[in-house]
């Protein structure tokens, strides 16, 4: 399976697989998982790998619904500026492709930040490490597994 996957069997935490065909000619993958499995879009959570005024990555997690607030998001990791990584820094840094990047198992660990709306959810959805494959798992056990916290992220789009 993927990285994602075996970290989460590896913490032993609860979670569900679910797979779509992935449409090579759709880049809006988000949008695409959350049509194809039937769920809302507020369900379903990207991954951001973002770039601090300091030099380090560090990974935001929010609805594809919303915006990230790249003020919020540096704020919230004791940064005074973000800017979107260059997606060659985000393929090298968490060993995914763009469009499967999962916030779990992730090749270099680095700081991590949930979106709080997650917290209005049983259960939220993940990528699971590549495009067409998606984790369903409980909000507490994403911040468990990625060492995460949770601050007000994203505006709506």
């Amino acid at each position: 399976m993927t990285p994602a996957v075996t970290a989460l069997d590896k913490a032993n935490l609860p979670f569900s697989i679910h797979e779509y065909q992935h449409d090579a000619g759709n880049t809006h993958y988000g949008d695409e998982a959350a049509e194809k499995l039937g769920i809302a879009s507020s369900r379903i959570f990207k991954t951001l790998v973002i770039e601090l005024d300091n030099g380090n990555l560090a990974t935001a997690i929010l609805p594809i619904n919303m915006t990230l607030n790249l003020k919020a998001a540096a704020k919230s990791l004791k940064a005074k500026k973000a800017q979107m990584a260059k997606p060659e820094q985000v393929e090298r840094s968490s060993g995914y492709l763009l469009g499967g990047v999962s916030p779990i198992g992730q090749k270099k660990v680095i700081a991590t930040v949930i979106d709080s709306s997650a917290l209005e959810y049983t259960t939220i959805f993940v990528s699971g490490g590549k495009r067409g494959l998606e984790i369903e798992l409980e909000p507490r056990h994403l911040c468990q597994v990625t060492h995460a916290h949770y601050e007000s992220l994203g505006v709506n789009r």
